[in-house]
C-alpha cells in the first residue's frame, strides 16, 4: 500500500488546526493565529511515530507529550489548572471527532490496512474528515457556547417559609427587576405548584411592557442561593403559568446577585 506522507501531514495539520481553533473558541482564549498554526504543525509531526518501532504504551506516551507541547505553544502556560483545562477540551473534542470517524468507517468502509480504511481504493476517513470535520466542530462549538452561556445562570435555591425549606432550581434572568414599591423588596418568581396552598399572600402591582396587573406574593423568612449566600427581606411572586425554561421553577432577581 502506498502512503503519501505529504498528504498525510497536510490532513493531520488541518485536523489539529481545527481542534485547536475549536478549543480556543469554546474556552474563549485570546490566541494568535501564528500560535495556532505552530501548534497544529507540531501536532502533525506525530504521524512520523507510525513509522517508528514501538509498542502501544510508548506510542501513547509520545502522543500525550506532543499534545501537551501543542497546548503550551498555542495557549501558553499561566498555571497548571489552565493547562489541564486546555488539554481536557482538546482530548474531549478529539474523541468526539474520532468517534464520528469510527462510525463512518463502520458504515462505509470495506477493508482496512493498518490505520487506514479503504473504500474502492480511496481513504474514506480522509475524505470525510476534510468535508465534515468543520461542520461537526461548528455544531459542537455552537452547542458548547450555548450551554456555557446559559447554564452559568442556573442556581440551587432554598426558600425558607415559616421554618420550612422548599428546594428550587433557580435561573438568573437579568430582565427580572420586579420590586415591592412599598418597601423596595426584590421579588423572585416561582411556579405556583412549588409553594403549598394556604400561605398568606399580599398583592403587589406590577407594570411590564406587555401588561399591568397585581402579583400574588409571599413574604419569606429568607432564601439561600447556593454559591451566592443567604438573602433576607425578599418576596416570592407566584406565577400562574409555568416557567418556560427547562428544569427551572424559580426566576431570580438581578439585585440578589449584586448585593453582598
Amino acid at each position: 500500500m502506498k502512503v503519501y506522507l505529504d498528504l498525510l501531514l497536510f490532513i493531520n495539520f488541518l485536523f489539529d488546526l481545527l481542534l485547536l481553533m475549536t478549543v480556543s473558541t469554546v474556552l474563549r482564549r485570546n490566541t494568535r493565529i501564528n500560535n495556532l498554526l505552530l501548534g497544529a504543525f507540531i501536532g502533525s509531526l506525530s504521524v512520523f511515530f507510525l513509522f517508528l518501532k514501538m509498542n502501544s504504551f510508548e506510542l501513547l506516551i509520545l502522543k500525550l507529550l506532543i499534545s501537551q507541547i501543542m497546548v503550551l505553544i498555542t495557549f501558553g502556560f499561566k498555571n497548571l489548572k489552565y493547562m489541564l483545562k486546555n488539554l481536557f477540551y482538546l482530548y474531549t473534542i478529539s474523541m468526539l471527532l474520532g468517534g464520528f470517524l469510527y462510525y463512518l468507517n463502520l458504515e462505509f468502509s470495506y477493508s482496512q490496512q493498518g490505520l487506514v480504511f479503504l473504500f474502492k481504493g480511496y481513504s474514506i476517513n480522509a475524505i470525510f474528515l476534510i468535508l465534515f470535520s468543520p461542520i461537526i466542530l461548528y455544531i459542537y462549538t455552537k452547542q458548547s457556547m450555548h450551554l456555557k452561556n446559559n447554564f452559568s445562570n442556573y442556581y440551587k435555591v432554598d426558600i425558607y417559609i415559616k421554618n420550612k425549606k422548599i428546594k428550587c432550581n433557580g435561573f438568573l434572568d437579568t430582565g427580572n427587576r420586579l420590586k415591592d414599591p412599598y418597601q423596595n423588596r426584590p421579588i423572585i418568581l416561582v411556579n405556583k405548584n412549588v409553594l403549598k396552598s394556604g400561605l398568606s399572600t399580599i398583592l403587589i402591582p406590577y407594570n411590564t411592557i406587555n401588561e399591568i396587573g397585581l402579583l400574588k406574593c409571599v413574604a419569606v423568612d429568607k432564601i439561600d442561593i447556593k454559591g451566592i449566600g443567604i438573602k433576607k427581606n425578599v418576596l416570592v411572586g407566584i406565577m400562574e403559568n409555568n416557567i418556560r425554561i427547562d428544569g427551572v421553577d424559580c426566576i431570580l432577581h438581578q439585585s440578589l446577585m449584586e448585593e453582598k
